[in-house]
């Protein structure tokens, strides 16, 4: 029998942001392809939860360990956490971000900047230096990215949250680039609209869901698992030629 190309068994995968949203649902199915994943989020009740409700369907694929991404040292002791318990890392997914402002960028406190920068963009270039090592020495290993469509276009309510999805794309360029010939592959997604908390206040504002749906092709907005169907893909064999890439998942919204 030909080899399933989406299969993840015997790989290990780091998600963090996973107890909700798109991270849940891409740790859900890397679990269901046969990842054993690890849970990840600032709060510990909903790190077990979401870890019970994936071993619930997926006995023994899941972990939880909370971590505040926002802390060098909390990364690190997931990182080392990770490698106690299961061994290595081969896949992760940096998919934690914040948003605390929305407004013109003149209005934009420092402090939610910095926030925005330190969370969206700094976090995930520490932890993929805490992982790239081991990745290069293995000659194997996928990171991605969990970026976004403001990254592409300019927002006048969203401008640092884009910014800093900009340079996320630059991140996974940077690494599939220098870490390439290790057989380490960079990619990120850039996800349209997705019925989310996270972008909660955009599809429950009438005005802002008809704007964001009405140039794009389908016509809707996406679900989770419709972006956590391209990270099994770019975790897998079958993603085994693709790197330095920002695989955009947005119904169609930026291809007019």
């Amino acid at each position: 029998m030909p080899d399933n190309l989406f299969d993840l068994t015997g790989k290990v995968a780091v998600v963090t942001g996973s107890t909700k949203g798109i991270g849940k649902a891409i740790a859900y199915r890397m679990a269901q392809h046969g990842a054993k994943v690890v849970v990840s989020s600032r709060k510990a009740d909903a790190v077990d939860e979401v870890t019970k409700e994936i071993n619930a369907d997926f006995p023994g694929q899941a972990i939880g360990l909370p971590c505040n991404i926002t802390y060098k040292e909390q990364l690190q002791a997931l990182v080392d956490e990770t490698r106690k318990q299961l061994g290595k890392i081969d896949v992760l997914v940096c998919n934690a971000a914040v948003n605390p402002f929305a407004g013109s960028m003149l209005d934009i406190p420092d402090s939610a900047f910095e926030k925005i920068m330190a969370s969206n963009v700094k976090s995930n270039a520490w932890l993929c230096q805490m992982v790239i090592p081991e990745m290069k020495e293995r000659r194997d290993g996928a990171i991605i990215i969990v970026s976004s469509i403001g990254g592409l276009r300019g927002s006048p309510i969203l401008g640092a949250y884009g910014i800093s999805k900009a340079a996320d794309f630059q991140l996974a360029r940077n690494i599939a680039t220098e870490f390439g010939p290790f057989n380490v592959r960079a990619n990120a997604i850039a996800p349209g609209l997705i019925k989310t908390d996270f972008a909660r206040y955009l599809w429950e504002t009438p005005e802002i869901l008809e704007r964001s749906t009405a140039g794009a092709p389908l016509r809707r907005i996406g679900e989770p698992d419709e972006i956590a169907g391209m990270a099994v893909f770019l975790a897998s064999k079958a993603g085994a030629f693709t790197t330095g890439q920002g695989m955009v998942i947005d119904g169609g919204a930026t291809s007019s």
